[in-house]
């Protein structure tokens, strides 16, 4: 009952569904009690004429209609109530998917670092769908079956109380068998339930990365690792049906058995002349109403167990610590510390979970317009340093400042407005160019808009050869555009969002030597009286900057400008002289510093 309640409170907003429901199978419930009523006259009175009573056919015509009149409107109102439930079903599916999406945008980063994509999607789908489905079915037949129990077992009460104390004994019958299966039900429907998530997950992701799948003739391979995972499933299912059926038939016998002693209960009464045939007839009637509840308790017993067991993957997700109790976004209210660096990082300290640290005590000032490059090996924290400054991590110790504020007090919207991002990977969204350039701001997705961050990102040249231009739908990912071009894309956005703080992550890795030169062209003047922050691939990137930093073991090993470092004797002039080694050797050590000339 608890979680019915929880689910009940998830979704406040739909109690005008379950009222009208509820009053709906109310209505349909009473017109099923009158049926019997109806039978038992009609009955009472044919008997009576077979006797040898008078003949008169008007009472049984009325009676008829009054059938006729009672079932047309249970026809009419069972309708209503499943055009309600339905309504009521999708509205529910869209309130519990809008609050897991919102749940999952406000999660940190942290917690997609452990879960597949695919997976995320398959425990929406599936929880939602067993949870919007046993709500609709509780809707449309708890009430109705409650109130036929009752109402069934007072009309037995009133001419038999014995017959009513056998159909009470059902229920305590049927609930003590069920309970013993639901326990071990659910043990084996988590089971599978995980099964299902990781073979979806590796789904979506094998499905998003196809060409990578073709590329390495390895169908087969992700075909049999989906496959076994569903084959558990079968024998999981085949266990829980097993062990589901050979519980409901031990329910159905006990009740079989019930009953047995209720219709001979009827029956001798009847032969003794204790009831009318009419009165046996309204009974028999009576039982069988009070036998639906119980039949139908089945489904919705399993349809709940299903749904719980969803639900519990669900809730589990909302459990989860969120980086902030409402969505971020963008913010123009911005008040700058007069005279303080563009960003700071002081005593910085930084690891992935309980893992070992990324960066240690990491220390200096970054003054507004300066452009800073990062060095270090691979997996040295550059990149984490960039996503402590858009917040999607927390450090450890320590804090940063944007224009003199720490950002640990800031709202997030605020803080990643004032930072435009290049990252390596172009992340571009299926729709059109148009669409991704203007992500930041849809509303400001005019041509002249547009069509100047393209112009200054050398998109413009590749988009005038499309037929639809800007309007050009380019698939899930980008997969139209060549590698090039999807990252002179995401240069175009970050250009269009038009932030204070320009973050380029190794922005022009998968780009060639003649478009690099084109986007570089457009990378100039974007960082024109900005302040940049560099994280490069290739040495003649940082050779313009003011500043490089370089990061041993996560800590600032030096920082200086490029004249200063490349006679340091540090790791920037390290790479120098690697760069210029053809030895087979100092190729492979600057390869671990992911940096080509």
């Amino acid at each position: 009952m608890r979680f019915i309640t929880r689910l009940l409170a998830t979704a406040r907003e739909l109690w005008p569904y379950y009222l009208a429901i509820t009053v709906c199978t109310v209505l349909v419930a009473v017109a099923g009690l009158v049926s019997p009523f109806l039978l038992k006259a009609a009955t009472d009175r044919l008997v009576a004429i077979a006797g040898g009573g008078e003949r008169v056919i008007a009472p049984l015509v009325w009676i008829a209609v009054g059938l006729l009149v009672v079932e047309a409107g249970r026809s009419v109102i069972s309708n209503v109530a499943g055009y309600l439930g339905d309504v009521m079903s999708a509205r529910l599916r869209a309130t519990l998917s809008r609050r897991y999406f919102d749940h999952l945008l406000r999660l940190p980063q942290s917690y997609f670092d452990d879960e597949q994509t695919g997976t995320v999607i398959s425990r929406l789908n599936r929880s939602i769908t067993e949870v919007a489905q046993f709500l609709n079915v509780f809707s449309n037949n708890m009430f109705p079956m409650l109130l036929t129990l009752v109402a069934s077992i007072a009309v037995m009460a009133y001419y038999s109380w014995p017959i009513a104390v056998l159909v009470l004994l059902m229920y305590p019958v049927f609930t003590w068998l069920t309970a013993r299966t639901s326990s071990r039900w659910q043990v084996l429907e988590k089971e599978k339930n995980a099964e299902i998530d990781i073979a979806g997950g590796r789904f979506a992701e094998a499905v998003t990365q196809l060409r990578v799948v073709k590329s390495f003739v390895a169908e087969i391979r992700e075909l049999a690792s989906f496959s076994t995972r569903y084959e558990r499933t079968i024998g999981l299912t085949a266990t829980q049906s097993r062990f589901w059926h050979r519980m409901d038939v031990a329910r159905q016998v006990a009740l079989n058995i019930i009953f047995f002693g209720i219709y001979v209960v009827i029956f001798v009464q009847t032969a003794n002349g204790t009831y009318s045939v009419g009165t046996m007839v309204l009974l028999v009637q009576m039982v069988t109403m009070a036998r639906m509840p119980v039949t139908g308790m089945s489904y919705l017993v399993d349809t709940a167990q299903r749904a719980v067991a969803g639900s519990r993957d669900y809730f589990e997700v909302l459990a989860k610590p969120v980086e902030t109790e409402t969505l971020p976004a963008p913010s123009a209210d911005w008040a700058a510390v007069a005279g303080a660096p563009a960003v700071s990082f002081e005593d910085l300290s930084f690891g992935y979970a309980d893992g070992p640290s990324v960066l240690d005590n990491v220390t200096f000032d970054i003054a507004p317009g300066e452009r800073v490059a990062f060095v270090g090996e691979s997996g040295g924290g550059k990149s984490t340093l960039v996503s402590l400054l858009l917040r999607l991590y927390e450090p450890r110790s320590g804090r940063i400042r944007i224009d003199g504020r720490d950002i640990a007090e800031v709202d997030h919207g605020a803080v990643r407005a004032r930072v435009g991002v290049v990252f390596q990977d172009p992340s571009l969204f299926s729709g059109t160019i148009r669409e991704n350039i203007a992500y930041s701001d849809p509303e400001r997705d005019d041509d002249a808009t547009v069509w100047r961050a393209a112009e200054r990102a050398n998109v413009k040249p590749f988009v005038e050869r499309l037929e639809k231009a800007c309007d050009t739908e380019i698939g899930e990912r980008g997969l139209k555009l060549s590698g090039g071009q999807k990252q002179r894309v995401s240069i175009a956005r970050a250009l269009h969002k038009d932030a204070p703080i320009l973050v380029l992550d190794e922005a022009t890795s998968s780009l060639d030597t003649k478009a690099e030169r084109l986007v570089q062209a457009g990378l100039d003047e974007l960082m024109a009286g900005r302040t940049t922050l560099i994280i490069a691939h290739r040495l003649s990137t940082i050779s313009t900057v003011d500043r490089i930093v370089t990061l041993k073991d996560g800590r600032v090993d030096e920082i200086g400008t490029p004249d200063e470092l490349a006679t340091s004797g540090g790791i920037y002039s390290e790479l120098l002289a690697l760069q210029a080694s053809a030895s087979r050797a100092d190729r492979r050590r600057l390869a671990m510093y992911d940096i080509s000339g």
